[in-house]
């Protein structure tokens, strides 16, 4: 099995298994204190579960090729952002069922008034981290598309650099040619010169050795 397949595999383990967690959440208010001390120890556990294939997948990723290896962290990322979030949740759920059981129990000595002020603080902070957890949510979504954007652009200059990089190596090419060439051509030239000089050596010695002839001809005559 590859580590790719490896790591959908437990993407597809933290999918069930966070669904599961936040089922378990929403029950916390409907529950008995026994029932709701057993719930709680369950998702205590569940939790370090959670972590624990976070940290599986982080260590897969590292055997994955580079190409991939930031799409697949940027994922593990978000999964991690999001169990920080169940556990603010689940902490919150916590307090807010811990001051009604206090509110319950304090209902007998009179501090009616006092627990639901304290209750009513936590279900406003619970609003103000629902409304912060959403903005959060989305600045990493935007994030993500950010960094997808950069990772293209990335990807765009590694090509440009590389067809620069062949341009440049057949410019240097196309320039040893023309030297090549160039040197060719001065040795054609030189040689050019000295056929030339030798053809006009021969033609003088010839006229010089002609006038020669005719000179003792006429003499002779």
């Amino acid at each position: 099995m590859s580590t790719t397949n490896l790591i959908d595999q437990y993407e597809q383990q933290y999918a069930v298994s966070t669904a599961d967690f936040t089922a378990k959440i929403a029950k916390l208010a409907a529950v008995d204190r026994g029932e709701k001390k057993f719930l709680v120890q369950e998702l205590e556990k569940q939790t370090e579960e959670l972590k624990e294939l976070l940290e599986q997948m982080e260590l897969e990723v590292r055997e994955v090729d580079q190409s991939t290896r930031p799409k697949l962290k940027t994922r593990i990322e978000s999964h991690r952002a999001e169990l920080s979030r169940l556990e603010e949740e689940f902490k919150l759920k916590m307090s807010v069922n811990s001051v009604n059981d206090s509110y319950n129990s304090s209902e007998l000595f009179g501090e009616l008034s006092m627990r639901e002020e304290q209750k009513q603080r936590l279900l406003d902070s619970s609003e103000k981290f629902e409304r912060s957890n959403n903005k959060l949510a989305a600045s990493y979504s935007v994030l993500l598309e950010t960094e997808e954007m950069g990772h293209s652009v990335l990807r765009d200059l590694h090509s440009q650099r590389e067809t620069i990089q062949k341009s440049r190596s057949r410019l240097r090419e196309t320039d040893a040619d023309l030297s090549r060439s160039s040197r060719i051509l001065q040795a054609m030239i030189s040689r050019t010169r000295q056929h030339k000089l030798i053809l006009s050596t021969a033609v003088g010695v010839l006229s010089i050795v002609i006038l020669f002839s005719l000179y003792i001809a006429i003499v002779k005559s």
